[in-house]
This record gives C-alpha cells, sequence and structure tokens, in this order.
C-alpha cells in the first residue's frame, strides 16, 4: 500500500502535485502537435456498475481530468441512437462543460464483414443511426469494427463494400468511418492498411490502438495504420514507478505517431486493474502531456 501511494505521489496524483502550474497543462494541450481525449471505455468498470451514467461523462471528465474531449462507447447509451430528447441533453452538457464530442465507438450491431450478404447490409443499415447521432453530437466520426469470418480476400472485399457505404453515408454530415485494430483480421496492420486504401474515400480511415494486436508487431502495425489515421488510441494497462507503461514503449510509439505528421486527438483508454479507473486515467494523462 505505502508503495502504491509513493508512486501515485511521485506521479503528482495526490493534492499537493495538483497543485503545480496547471495553467501549463491546459497551454501545452492548446499548443502541442495532439491533443488529449478520454475513450468512455476507461470508465467502463463505473458505467457497468451504475456508479456513472453516460448522459455526466462529459461533466465527469471535465471536472474530474480537465480533460475536455470526449469519445463515447454506444454501449452505454444503446437505445438513445434516436432519442433526440437524450441526445440534445447530452450535447448541451458536453457545451456547458466546454467539451468537445469527438467520436462515437460502435459495438454490437452487426459483422461489416459478414459472408452472408443480407447480414452484411444488415449491419451496415444498422451504422446509419450512429452515423445520425454523431453528426448531431458535433462529432468527427464513429468507430467502427472489421468482424466477419472468411479467408482475408473474402473479409477484405466484403470491407471494401460496407466501408464504402458508410463513408457515403456520413459525408453529407462530415462524418468520417474509422477502423480500430480490434482483434482478427483487423489487429495484422497490413490486411487494414490495404482495405482502407482499397475503399479510397477521405472520410474513411483507421484508429490506431497501441494494444489491440495479438499476433501482429505493434510498433509495424501502428505504422501500417498512421498513414490512414484520424484518430489514435493510447492504451495503458500497467505502470512502473516512473510512470511508464511496462508493456508499451510509449516514446516509440508517440514517435510514430508524430513523424506520420498526425496533430489530432489522441484518446486515453486505460483497461488496467492494477490502479482504480480514474487514478489509471491520470496517470495515462501525465505520460501522454511528456510528449505534448
Amino acid at each position: 500500500m505505502n508503495s502504491r501511494r509513493n508512486f501515485l505521489k511521485e506521479l503528482g496524483l495526490v493534492a499537493a502535485g495538483l497543485t503545480v502550474a496547471p495553467h501549463v497543462n491546459l497551454f501545452a494541450a492548446e499548443k502541442g502537435w495532439f491533443k488529449i481525449s478520454l475513450a468512455e471505455w476507461s470508465l467502463h468498470k463505473m458505467l457497468f456498475a451504475g456508479d456513472l451514467k453516460n448522459i455526466d461523462f462529459p461533466e465527469y471528465t471535465a471536472k474530474t481530468f480537465d480533460i475536455h474531449a470526449v469519445e463515447y462507447v454506444n454501449q452505454f447509451f444503446k437505445d438513445k441512437a434516436k432519442d433526440m430528447t437524450y441526445l440534445k441533453d447530452l450535447k448541451n452538457r458536453a457545451q456547458d462543460n466546454g467539451v468537445e464530442n469527438v467520436l462515437i465507438m460502435i459495438d454490437g450491431e452487426g459483422s461489416l464483414a459478414d459472408a452472408d450478404e443480407k447480414k452484411r447490409q444488415e449491419a451496415v443499415e444498422n451504422h446509419y443511426q450512429w452515423i445520425d447521432a454523431a453528426h448531431f453530437l458535433g462529432c468527427h466520426a464513429i468507430r467502427v469494427n472489421a468482424a466477419g469470418e472468411g479467408s482475408r480476400e473474402e473479409m477484405g472485399a466484403q470491407m471494401v463494400k460496407s466501408l464504402s457505404e458508410l463513408a457515403d453515408h456520413g459525408k453529407s454530415g462530415n462524418i468520417s468511418v474509422v477502423v480500430e485494430n480490434h482483434g482478427g483480421l483487423s489487429s495484422h496492420g497490413d490486411w487494414l492498411a490495404d482495405v482502407i486504401k482499397r475503399v479510397d474515400k477521405d472520410n474513411c480511415g483507421t484508429l490506431p490502438d497501441f494494444g489491440n494486436f495479438y499476433e501482429y508487431d505493434r510498433y509495424q502495425g501502428v505504422t501500417d495504420l498512421m498513414p490512414y489515421a484520424k484518430g489514435v488510441s493510447a492504451k495503458t494497462n500497467v505502470f512502473d514507478e516512473q510512470g511508464n507503461e511496462r508493456e508499451i514503449d510509449y516514446a516509440r510509439m508517440m514517435d510514430i505517431v508524430k513523424k506520420a505528421g498526425y496533430k489530432g486527438y489522441v484518446g486515453i483508454e486505460y483497461e488496467g486493474s492494477e490502479l482504480s479507473e480514474v487514478e489509471g486515467v491520470k496517470v495515462t494523462k501525465k505520460l501522454l502531456e511528456r510528449f505534448l
């Protein structure tokens, strides 16, 4: 317990540490080469337990972490995609707290690379409502998954069709469709990069996640995906006593991101268990701020 307290103290997460020139962090966030956002999944335990509600996520993010950009997960307001009363309230709460709505991560709406053409089309149409919701909220994108069955070629062909249709739907509202490396073939950077290249639409790209590579080198994967990136997911799980991610070389990752010319949001996605979700987000934020 004492070592954990010392660790948090060293990282400036106790009251005394939080008093150190907060205006410097705000200036860095405005002037740095990237901006920090918070992925809602970082707080999924609190949300599933009912300790935090999606409607309160923007205000909670601003007041707890001094982060003013959020990335929603549709699982936490699954039945609200067409509920304009709810969406207006959510949008107003974000605006009232000076929070930018960045994107919505979409899960559970069907497999966009399904081998069954009817099911694939149903999945595409299920995503349309979230493109419309993202547009209303002022987001720039929705995140989708490249899920399905078949060979690399078969799944690639199905994804090209689905992403093309989704990008066309999002074009009029300036909504991009981004694919995250999220398991299966999507975690093979070369395969996903090839799919996006074949779609060849300005509002279709990638959301490279530092952690979601399982059979593919993570650094090569991020390198593959960065030319098409319209967002970046900064995954963290475990930290050493200096606040470094123990499994991911953040200096190397952020160098890859920077060399790609990326200047958008880098979203915190803490998934660890050694620290609480709140503490994990704070430590990840401090880690990212080193590279601003």
